[in-house]
């Protein structure tokens, strides 16, 4: 199993990855959460919270439109990753924290962002209310985690066999770790959880086509396939296939 500095080093990795499918995947993913937290950031800027920062690509941008910002993990590796950025973000506050019974104050964040972690909790309803509990009334959780039966999801099981991955490393010619993903969702799995625990939604997306071996050889070529395919599958009966669902929930 990878340390949790090698997974912080491979997420640095992913949005300059030479192959053009996998830089795209992350990199469309960033940008729609991105554009999720400049829309719905309140006037009055307020204290916002990241469950699980990684990498932390997402917490200058927090810093910019928050007064406050905490980055809260269970992970110490990871914080002391975070911690690089307080020199440059005065308003970052760092907080070792298990969301799925946490001991932060409850009801004090106007927005919450969960980006590709509920995947790795395997009590993720436990997880959703720990996040309910921590929003304002009327308050936002953006958050996303891939869908349990798209294409990518599925090679990667077969990918990261062991006598697989060395042969993928060859090929990408970059970090190959294992995900770590223990709690695949289907969108109707995760919308039901979302509820259950208190949320209503109010935005529901998906993205990011992939093509097993003509993303690894098929270059841009694939690329313009899979971004084509992704257009015409978003919003329909085969959006399951895409591998990211985002959602936009308030705290009811």
């Amino acid at each position: 199993m990878a340390s949790d500095l090698e997974l912080v080093a491979l997420q640095e990795t992913l949005y300059r990855s030479r192959n053009p499918t996998r830089r795209w995947l992350h990199c469309s993913r960033r940008d729609w959460i991105v554009d999720a937290l400049r829309r719905h950031a309140p006037a009055d800027r307020a204290r916002a919270l990241e469950v699980g920062p990684g990498s932390c690509i997402y917490l200058p941008v927090l810093a910019r439109l928050f007064d406050a910002v905490v980055a809260a993990d269970i992970e110490a590796a990871y914080l002391e990753h975070a911690a690089s950025l307080r020199a440059s973000l005065p308003n970052l506050q760092l907080a070792l924290d298990n969301i799925c019974d946490t001991t932060l104050p409850p009801a004090s964040f106007d927005l919450l962002l969960c980006t590709e972690v509920v995947e790795h909790i395997a009590d993720a309803g436990a997880a959703l209310r720990g996040m309910r509990r921590l929003l304002k009334p009327g308050g936002v959780l953006v958050l996303s985690t891939p869908q349990r039966y798209s294409p990518l999801e599925q090679a990667a099981r077969i990918a990261l066999l062991p006598g697989v991955i060395g042969l993928v490393r060859r090929i990408y010619k970059e970090p190959v770790l294992e995900t770590g993903h223990i709690n695949l969702m289907t969108a109707r799995t995760l919308q039901r959880q979302l509820r259950g625990a208190g949320f209503a939604l109010h935005e529901h997306y998906q993205s990011g086509m992939y093509l097993p071996l003509l993303a690894e050889f098929g270059g841009v070529r694939a690329l313009r396939l899979e971004q084509w395919l992704e257009r015409r599958l978003r919003g329909t009966a085969g959006a399951w296939l895409l591998w990211t669902q985002y959602y936009v929930a308030r705290a009811g």
